[in-house]
């Protein structure tokens, strides 16, 4: 195991409660953990351990360990592989131990939390050591499931990535139907620069260099480029000469992020890592 260079300040139990509160209250139903509660006595104790089943970066140990607790204070947690660092299979990460009750039925939202984040984690990851030598750095998007959003992009960070918006009030993204609505890209600009604050920045989604030329006259803060080719991207790059940021865009995956970032743009933004990466197999063993 080794600690990833990139290290995240855990997000404070106030933000994260609710959620697990909420996913556990979901696995519980109306009447509780009925096979546990009739198979495992009450006074029984057990030690258990967090176990990688794959190489991975493992992220929301925090947030896993928070489920444990909220069914049972008693249980106790020994963290061994913190949030960011890389795995190998057989590694063990925590220990919980405790009344057995409490943990078997924390488990498996436990798990799941556990094994999503650090999927997502794993996923930015790859896209990382795929661009490393390159300016660009790697940034998610709000194509995030509902109510998850900030422990997701809090598992991007711990995999090395950067967030884009958090939602509709951070910054001002003016997509195609934007455009197509405001009666064109100037109009846009403008109504967008009118009811933005001064803290607030402008970015524009363009599909063609002809947009482009058009955005960098109206002085947009950052501009996205929409799936363009590698051809398109260097030839932005040139235009754009420093003059914004430059964000690309669209199905970007670890084979084409190098080529993408030789480009020289500065974002890579990928929704996928978010709505659609892989959990990390991370299982619960008895010892």
């Amino acid at each position: 195991m080794m600690r990833s260079l990139f290290p995240v300040a855990p997000l404070p139990s106030i933000m994260i409660e609710p959620l697990v509160r909420a996913a556990l209250l979901e696995d519980l139903g109306r009447a509780g953990d009925l096979t546990t509660n009739a198979i495992v006595p009450p006074d029984l104790h057990a030690t258990t351990v967090l176990v990688a089943r794959q190489s991975g970066i493992i992220a929301g140990l925090d947030i896993a360990s928070l489920a444990f607790r909220l069914v049972d204070p008693a249980i106790v947690i020994r963290e061994e592989q913190p949030d960011g660092w890389e795995l190998t299979p057989g590694a063990v990460i925590a220990t919980i131990a405790g009344p057995a009750r409490g943990i078997l039925t924390a488990e498996r939202t436990a798990l799941n939390i556990l094994c999503h984040l650090s999927g997502i984690a794993t996923a930015t990851g790859s896209i990382v050591a795929a661009i490393k030598g390159h300016k660009a750095q790697v940034v998610c998007t709000r194509k995030t499931l509902p109510g998850m959003r900030v422990l997701q992009k809090y598992a991007v960070r711990v995999g090395g990535g950067g967030n884009h918006r958090f939602g509709l009030d951070d910054a001002i993204l003016i997509k195609d139907n934007h455009v197509a609505l405001a009666g064109g890209v100037r109009s846009a600009v403008d109504r967008a620069r009118l009811g933005a604050g001064h803290m607030v920045k402008i970015e524009l989604e363009v599909d063609t260099l002809a947009q482009l030329e058009e955005a960098l006259v109206l002085g947009v803060d950052a501009v996205l480029l929409d799936n363009m080719t590698l051809e398109q991207l260097h030839h932005a790059v040139t235009m754009v000469a420093g003059r914004a940021i430059t964000e690309a865009s669209g199905r970007i995956t670890p084979t084409t992020a190098s080529d993408i970032a030789a480009t020289g743009v500065d974002l890579i933004s990928i929704g996928w890592l978010t709505h659609s990466a892989l959990s990390l197999d991370i299982g619960l063993d008895y010892v």
